[in-house]
Order: C-alpha cells, then structure tokens, then sequence
C-alpha cells in the first residue's frame, strides 16, 4: 500500500496572516488541495496530513472524507521539526507499506513526480529515497552526496558544506519516500539534540545510512516542482507557474487563448473544443463553457453554465446559465440566478438579476431586468426597467411570449404583460396589459407657447 503524509502544521508567519499558510490560494484553490490532489492521482490510496497551527480551520476548508487528518500538539513543552510532525501519522503506518513525505506548502509538485518516485524507489529495492533537484544556484539548500554507485552517502546543509560540496548543484527537495516499518524504527531513534531543539526529517536518512540501509535519491525532472511558498512574493510566484499550466492544459484540448499571460483560468473551470478566450478575460470557479464560443476581453464569468456557441463580450456573468447562441455585452450584468434561453441578445449596459429569459428574446441596450419572467420572442427596448421593490420586499413581473416592451417603461411589480402585449414608450405600467393590447401610461403632451420668454430663460434677448 502506497501513503502519504503530507506536512502543514507550519504557522506560515512570513505570509504575515491570519489565514494558515496552506489555505492561500492558487488559481482559487487552496495550496494544500494541490499537494493532496497530485498525491491521490499518484495513486496513493491513504493520505494523511498532519496539522497543527489553525488545524480545525484548515480541516474545515479541506473536506476532503479521503484525507486523514492528524493533528500535531503545538505550543510550549512540544517539540517542533519536519520530524516530530511526521511522528503523529506513525500509529498509521503499515510495515509493509510504501511511504511518501509531501509538504503543504509545495503546490507545484505533480502526480507524474510522485508517481515516478515511488516507482524509482521500489524499483532500486532502497529502504528510502530522496527527492532531489539540480538547481544553478543552490544556495541555501543542503547538498546531496552520493558514492560511487550513485546511492546517498549523505546530506549536507549548506552551512555545514565544505568547499568542495559548496560546488555541488544537486539539492535535497525535503521529500521523501520510505519503507513504512524502516521509517518507524527511523523516527524512533532520530532526537532533537541541536540549536534548534528540532526533530527533522532528515535525520531518518542518516540513522538508515548508518545502520546500513540502502538509500537512493531520484533526480525531479523540473525542478520548479519543488518550489515551496512562505511568502506572498512565494505566492505570486507559484501562482504564475500554476496559470501557465492551466492554460496550456485548455490549449491542448483545443481552446484557442489570445495572449495566455493576460488570462486567468481556475482549475476546475470547463471549456470546450474551438472556443476562444480573448486577453484579460477571468474564468473563475466550477464554470462550464461550451464549444465554439467567444469570451471577449475583460469578461467575467463566475460559477455559471455557458452553452455553445456563446458569445460574451466585456461582461460580468455571475450564478446564471445561458443557454445555446446567446449574444452578450459589451459591458452587461448577468448577476446570480439569471437563466437565459437560445438565441438571446443581452446588449450594451444591461442588468438581469434573478430572471428567466425565453428563447430569441432581446434587451438591446440600458435595461434592468430584475425578478422576471420573460417569455419568448420579447423585444425590450432602451431604458426599460423592472421595477422589482418597494422598498420592503421585492416582487416579480411576469412577462409573456411576443410581448413588446418600449423603450423607457416601467414595469412596476408585481405585473403580468399578457401575450402579444405592447407596451408604448415612455409608459409606467402598474396594470396588467391584456394580449393583444397595446397600454399606454403618461401625461398628454402639452405645449405652453411663449414660456421661455416669459420666464426670461432666453439669454439670446
């Protein structure tokens, strides 16, 4: 059986917050998820992550029922170190079984890695394995050293390197994988005698080294994917790598994305085949997105279902779903539990809210619709509101099939506009409008000849 222990107890206090470290996002997913995601696509059947700083907020905001979480006591009379966190999954442990140490905050790493790792481990038959990666400038990391065989011989920390380990570019990443009895006796016998009063990880090697154990190291093949994050600068950067990945996965699934670098996508977004993402567009939570649409520049789409061939151009979709051929923008709102049928034009500076929209209607320019139900075939005109509250409590209006609705109306709810109702310019309608009918709600014109000069608003006189 193949674990994990995944490591984020760590306060994080470089990110200077009050959220835990792991929980900061990354393309709108925690970076913990990350790490625990590649680790369950590696196939590793049970995960365990060790928590302990804000624990019960990371496990609230995890949920995830195939994570185990344990919790490492923290505070005065503890210990502290890689270690002594690992130490808290040990009653877990099988004998027999094939262990992992991931870290939290590393959400670069992939499935591919881990895989290959536990694959190199078992492989070679070592009792355990380094992570390692070449790095040009590997300052600050600890050095592998390894004999003539290419097994570990050791691990040096920078500090304690001599001149001639100072030249080595192969560094320990700090993850691991084990033989799970090995790595019990391992952590039974590693103490916290040093500066720092400190269990670490990687004393396991060296008591296995001592004690004759075969230990081996398998090289990453990028070493970006070791990158870890305890820092906002850290975040920033990880997050970069994160949208590269994303887009290129979209693009080799046959998304067309104008100027990737502009773009931002989460992970968990669907887009179909031959659509196109145009610069500055954000395609945020579980959206799905159809084929052959177009998502124009600086559009907005967020937890919504975009059917295909849809275009949607600098505008905000929020919570709503539009349906097959609808024409969007530019600069409309579709806010939360708005549901638009086939064929439908949302034009310039249009509002829906909380609306339902029957097939090939149309609101061309400067409308609200808020709490409607609108039929099929209606045309609303410019400046036409919805007036949907009171002051109190809101209402709906309830507009049938065929309907016309002038430009500049006011539909005041709760109202029902009947089938084929025509509603005249300039109207408030407080009435229902019968089908067929044509209402007309305003002032007779009256024109008061010579006013102007009689009030002596003429300045040309």
């Amino acid at each position: 059986m193949n674990i994990s222990i995944i490591l984020a107890a760590g306060e994080g206090t470089r990110m200077k917050s009050k959220i835990p470290k792991v929980l900061h996002k990354i393309c709108g997913k925690p970076i913990l998820d990350y790490v625990i995601n590649a680790s369950k696509n590696a196939n590793v059947e049970k995960n365990y992550c060790i928590v302990g700083h804000e624990g019960e907020k990371v496990k609230e905001a995890i949920k995830d029922s195939d994570v185990i979480f344990k919790t490492q006591p923290i505070g005065d009379g503890y210990p502290y170190g890689t270690g002594y966190a690992a130490m808290q999954a040990m009653d877990c442990i099988e004998d027999d079984s094939t262990v992992v140490i991931l870290y939290g905050d590393t959400p670069l790493i992939t499935d591919k890695t881990i895989k290959k790792l536990i694959e190199y481990h078992k492989e070679n038959k070592y009792d355990g394995t380094v992570l390692t990666a070449f790095l040009d400038d590997p300052t600050g990391y600890g050095r592998i050293i390894r004999d003539s065989k290419g097994h570990i011989l050791k691990i040096v920390e920078h500090k304690d390197a001599k001149e001639e380990e100072i030249k080595i570019k192969e560094i320990n990443s700090g993850i691991y994988c084990f033989n799970g009895r090995l790595l019990k006796y391992a952590l039974g016998k590693i103490d916290n005698d040093n500066a720092q009063g400190e269990y670490y990880i990687t004393d396991v090697i060296k008591v296995l080294k001592e004690e004759g154990y075969k230990v081996g190291a398998y090289v990453v093949d990028d070493p970006i994917e070791i990158h870890g994050i305890n820092s906002r600068v850290q975040l920033a950067f990880c997050e970069k790598i994160m949208r590269k990945r994303i887009n290129e996965n979209y693009m080799m699934e046959g998304v067309t994305i104008i100027n990737p670098e502009s773009i931002y996508i989460e992970s968990g977004a669907i887009i179909g085949k031959d659509s196109i993402i145009y610069p500055g567009a954000i395609i945020i939570g579980d959206t799905v997105i159809g084929e052959d649409c177009i998502i124009g520049e600086n559009s907005r789409i967020e937890n919504s279902k975009i059917g295909n061939k849809v275009e949607i151009y600098s505008s905000t979709i929020t919570d709503s779903t539009v349906d097959y051929g609808c024409h969007i923008g530019p600069y409309a709102h579709l806010r939360p539990n708005s549901h638009l049928g086939k064929n439908i034009k949302i034009g310039n500076f249009v509002e829906v809210k909380n609306s339902k929209i029957g097939d090939n209607s149309k609101a061309g320019h400067l409308a609200y619709i808020g709490d409607a139900d609108v039929g099929k075939n209606v045309n609303v005109g410019c400046g036409v509101i919805f007036v949907n509250y009171n002051g109190r409590s809101k209402f709906r209006t309830l507009v049938e099939d065929n309907a016309f609705i002038g430009s500049n109306s006011n539909l005041v709810a709760p109202v029902v506009v009947k089938e084929w109702g025509y509603i005249a310019a300039g109207s408030t309608i407080t009435d229902e409008v019968e089908k067929g009918s044509l209402s007309i709600a305003r002032a007779r014109q009256v024109n008061k000849e010579g006013w102007v000069d009689k009030k002596g608003f003429n300045r040309g006189k």
